[in-house]
């Protein structure tokens, strides 16, 4: 008869420090011993005053000696230990003891880790799976926390949230999770939007409440600062499809952008389009700008803006949707939402032109292109003239009397009469001959070119029909006019992309004194329209002497500003929101307007991710920006959607496992925290599961 062998016995003698009394590392009532003792139930333990001795298998009896050393780390540290945190140590510590663990990581390291102290308590983690997923959001762009309900995903999650926005680390949260869940549809449940969507939000807000001041909550809230909402109202941050979106060919609608097509970013730069995503019909905004710029975006489109206080203090720009703003434009009798500018000239490939554009600029202001004469240019300043017989191959200016300067053709020896004047040439080629002061307009073969060509252009047309406009202990502005409609909306269009920003106002003709040539009345025939010029540093505005020297002395145009003057219902319309590269998701729309729809500088928890298509999760991860973190939370066992809709929460991992600044922990009903029930229930349920469909599908 063979006898089983036993495990060599083995004896420890435990002494503890006199600064920690025993009632704290025994319990009340021995409450901690017992536990320790329903552990180990082979080990006899006996307690003599500061010194505890441990009878029993080798490896069971080092492991108590462990254990023992670990709740006197955890009590130095003042923290006190309650039977679920020794039951989690023991825990740990087999699991160590058995090679399931995969990091240093001790009892100790776990139930000292401070993520979050509010209104008198502290959120730490409780097991090492928590402690590894608090880890891997701060080492991860994106982590998915994937466990079942009770393991603490999402409340960790939130703590790590408000712990970033309180360190400033981010300058917002948002919080969304699906609204559809167990079959139900929003349309079909009683009251109002909110009511609908409430109790699907209500657990985010339940753990705000633990974590932040209540009385502070509505404050973030309507400032932006925190955002919850159901994953379906966040993501459709949109334009209608036929906004205009700057490309460096030119504007293209947004809704025929593709992924890969190239837009024109807040530094002038090309930046590629990483996402389209049509969001269908939507209830549409027209945000417009003092300086008379606007565009059209639904509620939830995004706006960088900042106040006059985040400048004062030195505050970072802030992110708000258009419905934020909404009756919250002003602050006193100021604007209160500044707009970015472009920080350069919009950078466009350079064209070929048929004619110098100063040249042209010169002669859209001051020269005659009717078609009926040879192309004169008026100018009392001998400046222009010398210019444009530099800049125009195959012409001379000759002085005819007064301020008249005729363009002739140089002619050579047996040159025949009927060759064409280059400069008639130049422009019938752009379709500007016979056009007169109120028809005028610039090609767009100039609006669309080099920064230096539009400039070059922009300095011809100041220089003919513009000038400073010096104030007293102010910058100085510039001021243009002209009498056509098109040429003034086309020199706002240079200025804007450039930096600058244009105001317009009407002078109109009627009424007003007329004029003098030659000593005989000359009568307004068509309204005037002034445009007021603030261009950035660094774009000099003349070349004519005169004006640029007295520009620089008034100390030139100081800093272009914009501010949300308005925002206005607009109807509804088919919109499409895209994603682009830049570094500050910024995109130019109509009248050079800079705004985005990526989320920049926050924290973003998507929780109940098992309830999201695969469509709706690559959205939501696509839409990530700069400066950002992501959380996704969610139970694969327990997906609501329809029956047929994969869920995205479990298609991603096999999409994204392995991708670097990705990260996926799994917590199991080891991990826990509720009632010590609910992990039960989960066992139960994995068994059942595993026996149903034993290859796991």
């Amino acid at each position: 008869m063979t006898q089983t062998p036993t495990q060599p016995q083995a004896r420890a003698q435990i002494r503890i420090p006199a600064a920690h009394p025993m009632v704290m590392l025994l319990g009340s009532g021995d409450s901690l011993l017992r536990v320790i003792e329903t552990a180990f139930p082979a080990v006899d333990i006996h307690v003599r005053g500061n010194e505890i001795s441990a009878v029993g298998d080798a490896p069971d009896v080092l492991l108590i000696q462990r254990l023992f050393d670990e709740m006197v780390l955890v009590l130095r540290t003042g923290l006190p230990m309650t039977e679920d945190a020794v039951e989690r140590s023991i825990a740990m510590l087999r699991a160590s003891e058995n090679g399931d663990g995969d990091g240093p990581e001790t009892p100790a390291d776990v139930l000292t880790q401070n993520i979050l102290s509010s209104r008198g308590r502290t959120i730490r983690p409780k097991t090492l799976n928590q402690k590894r997923y608090v880890d891997a959001i701060d080492k991860h762009t994106i982590v998915f926390g994937i466990g079942p309900a009770g393991t603490g995903k999402t409340y960790l999650a939130m703590a790590k949230a408000v712990q970033a926005l309180q360190s400033k680390q981010v300058s917002r949260i948002i919080l969304t999770r699906p609204a559809v869940e167990a079959g139900e549809r929003l349309g079909f449940l009683p009251g109002t939007l909110f009511d609908k969507i409430d109790p699907y939000l209500r657990p985010l807000y339940d753990a705000l409440h633990d974590m932040l001041d209540p009385d502070s909550i509505p404050r973030l809230m309507a400032a932006g600062t925190i955002e919850v909402a159901p994953l379906a109202y966040m993501r459709g941050r949109s334009q209608p499809v036929f906004t205009n979106v700057l490309t460096p060919d030119g504007w293209r609608a947004i809704g025929d952008l593709q992924v890969g097509d190239l837009v024109i970013g807040s530094n002038g730069e090309p930046t590629p389009v990483l996402g389209v995503y049509p969001q269908g019909e939507k209830d549409i905004y027209r945000v417009s700008a003092q300086d008379g710029s606007w565009t059209l975006c639904c509620g939830e489109h995004l706006w960088t803006v900042r106040t006059a206080s985040d400048k004062r203090r030195d505050e970072p720009w802030r992110v708000l949707e258009t419905k934020e703003m909404i009756g919250n434009l002003r602050a006193a009798h100021a604007r209160r939402y500044e707009l970015p500018m472009l920080t350069a000239p919009v950078c466009q490939p350079e064209r070929e032109v048929p004619m110098d554009p100063y040249a042209l600029g010169l002669l859209l202001g001051d020269g005659s292109l009717t078609g009926s004469t040879t192309p004169s240019f008026a100018t009392g300043d001998p400046e222009p003239a010398m210019a444009l017989e530099t800049s125009l191959p195959g012409a001379v200016v000759r002085y005819k009397g007064g301020p008249d300067h005729v363009l002739n053709r140089v002619k050579s020896p047996g040159d025949v009469v009927t060759l064409e004047n280059p400069v008639t040439r130049s422009l019938r080629a752009l379709d500007l001959m016979g056009t007169r002061s109120h028809s005028e307009f610039i090609p767009d073969v100039y609006l669309h070119n080099s920064a230096e060509v539009r400039l070059a252009l922009l300095q011809g047309l100041l220089d003919a029909d513009g000038g400073p406009v010096t104030q007293t202990d102010r910058t100085c502005r510039i001021q243009y006019t002209t009498t056509s409609i098109v040429l003034r909306d086309d020199v706002i269009a240079l200025v804007q992309s450039l930096g600058g920003v244009a105001y317009t106002r009407r002078r109109q003709a009627e009424g007003r004194a007329p004029g003098l040539a030659k000593g005989r009345e000359v009568h307004h025939r068509y309204d005037a329209h002034v445009v007021d010029i603030r261009l950035p540093d660094g774009v000099e505005p003349f070349r004519l002497a005169r004006k640029r020297d007295t520009y620089h002395a008034a100390g030139g145009g100081g800093r272009p500003m914009r501010f949300i003057d308005s925002i206005e219902p607009a109807g509804r319309e088919e919109s499409v929101c895209i994603q682009v590269a830049a570094e500050d998701s910024l995109y130019v729309t109509q009248d050079y307007l800079l705004t985005h729809n990526t989320l920049n500088d926050a924290f973003i928890i998507l929780d109940e991710a098992q309830n999201t298509s695969a469509e709706q999760m690559k959205m939501f991860l696509t839409r990530l920006g700069f400066d950002s973190k992501i959380v996704v939370t969610g139970d694969v066992t327990q997906v609501d959607l329809p029956s047929g809709t994969k869920s995205g929460l479990r298609q991603v991992q096999d999409i994204l496992e392995g991708v670097q600044d990705v990260h996926f922990s799994r917590l199991t009903s080891q991990d826990v925290v509720r009632h010590k029930l609910v992990g039960r229930i989960v066992d139960a349920y994995e068994k059942y599961d595993s026996r149903e469909s034993p290859n796991g599908k």
